[in-house]
């Protein structure tokens, strides 16, 4: 097997996730169970995590787009907390991330999916008033969802990108 046929077949994968096996095979040149054994490797290994669509979020109803970040206080690093935080991000299936980390003098991140702009707002009230002990202030960039975009979202153009 080619030592570079993993990160090529990932490539192709990002391209089209839904592409047969036996199409991924000729476009690679090697044969149909080198692929599937390939892809298994790749998700036995993790590389691959999960298969999804990248739907048309305006089609399915969504107005609002936010990233929201949060200035966390030191004490939700602690495991309880985090395991908190978890369960309370799982309640809402409309945040597709979130996350710790570091930036613009935030220490936390959500990205999510809104309907309109007053679904957007309560549930950041929400977070304000749930999150009120622990959080330190709380600060969104709001896009509407179709309007000023200039490349879109698609994890296809890291098929370009060198790893």
């Amino acid at each position: 097997m080619r030592k570079e046929l993993p990160q090529q077949l990932l490539r192709e994968l990002l391209k089209n996730s839904k592409r047969s096996d036996r199409d991924l095979a000729k476009a690679l040149k090697v044969s149909q169970p080198t692929i599937t054994r390939t892809r298994h490797k790749l998700e036995k290994s993790g590389m691959i995590g999960e298969y999804t669509i990248i739907p048309n979020f305006k089609k399915m109803g969504f107005e609002i787009l936010a990233i929201t970040f949060v200035k966390m206080r030191p004490e939700i690093l602690s495991p309880q907390t985090m395991e908190e935080a978890r369960k309370y991000a799982a309640k809402f299936p409309n945040a597709i991330f979130a996350s710790t980390g570091e930036g613009l003098g935030m220490t936390g991140v959500i990205i999510s999916f809104h309907k309109n702009y007053t679904e957007y707002h309560q549930k950041v009230n929400m977070l304000r008033i749930d999150w009120k002990d622990l959080t330190d202030e709380i600060q969104s960039f709001v896009i509407a969802i179709g309007e000023g975009e200039f490349k879109r979202f698609s994890l296809g153009h890291l098929k370009d990108v060198p790893f």
